[in-house]
């Protein structure tokens, strides 16, 4: 099983209304959140996954439940709690980039402690998936990097930093902490805006190349529309070239290509320590390009199946 870490919240879609004289605005709530996000992916797609973080007991957080449990994404690692359930006001613009505001202050997965970590994993939790702002917003921050710091020698270690400066802003904070988690990850993912961000000027490849040299086996930087590039820790590098679609919104695309890496690792036996590196990369991230694609052809994080990737040419 595949154990995705940190947050699961609501994306809360926002477009203009009539009411207030027109400036009032209309909310349709999506369940969303990264980590969740992989883990439903990984469901979809046929990989057994489950989710720890905490939950509310509010209406948001049985609704998040209640969807897992539609989903097949196993709740048994979720801590209960009273706090409210985090809130993503999304706006997307006309090429269905999003603009999030992000309620985060004191709510469930938010609110994190060491406390919560499981004494033991289950024997069959064989990767641990860690992302976004819940690794490095404390103290659910600390809380993960604990647990990746424990995990990391009996279990495959998976990393998407998923910058998100509307959360935590301080630049410096997100290289601390990426850094921190380099040497624990044997498959690394981030977009080429997340290195462009915190490391104006360096090429895309250079980044590929820290999480290597840093000790991972495969290291991804997804481009947008325009592919990703792919890295072996037996120094092979490969660009794989975009699909064009009528794009609704990327909101779960990068969890998307996520979730389909380490389900094809998954499929093929190439979790553990070194088997990563032995994977087809041109493969691997034409398949998770495609699948990546799909997403951006629906609204919010509406992950696809096994059957619809391979059914979808592009």
């Amino acid at each position: 099983m595949i154990l995705t870490c940190g947050e699961a919240l609501f994306d809360m879609f926002a477009r203009p209304s009539d009411a207030s004289g027109g400036h009032g605005v209309s909310i349709d709530g999506v369940v969303g959140g990264s980590p969740l996000n992989v883990a439903l992916g990984l469901s979809r797609m046929g990989t057994a996954a489950g989710l720890f973080t905490r939950i509310s007991t509010d209406l948001l957080g049985r609704r998040l439940r209640a969807f897992m449990a539609d989903n097949g994404v196993l709740d048994r690692y979720c801590v209960e709690t009273d706090n409210l359930t985090t809130v993503a006001l999304v706006e997307t613009g006309p090429d269905g980039h999003p603009r999030y505001s992000i309620y985060c202050n004191g709510t469930a997965d938010c609110s994190m402690e060491p406390s919560d970590i499981p004494d033991q994993l289950g024997d069959d939790v064989d990767v641990i998936h860690l992302g976004s702002f819940a690794t490095v917003f404390e103290p659910t921050g600390n809380t993960l990097r604990t647990l990746a710091r424990r995990e990391a020698d009996a279990r495959f270690i998976s990393f998407d930093p998923n910058v998100r400066t509307m959360v935590v802003a301080d630049l410096d904070l997100w290289r601390q902490r990426i850094g921190e988690m380099l040497p624990l990850a044997g498959l690394v993912k981030a977009s080429d805006e997340d290195v462009g961000l915190l490391w104006p000027g360096k090429p895309l490849e250079w980044f590929i190349e820290q999480a290597l040299v840093a000790g991972a086996d495969l290291a991804f930087v997804t481009r947008g529309p325009n592919g990703a590039i792919a890295g072996s820790a037996d120094g092979r590098l490969t660009h794989v070239p975009g699909i064009a679609v009528d794009v609704v919104d990327t909101v779960g695309a990068g969890d998307t290509f996520m979730a389909a890496c380490l389900h094809s690792l998954k499929a093929n036996d190439l979790v553990g320590a070194g088997k990563a590196r032995n994977a087809d990369i041109a493969e691997l991230a034409g398949f998770a390009v495609r699948a990546s694609a799909l997403t951006c052809t629906r609204r919010g994080a509406d992950l696809p199946t096994l059957a619809e990737i391979e059914a979808f040419a592009g």
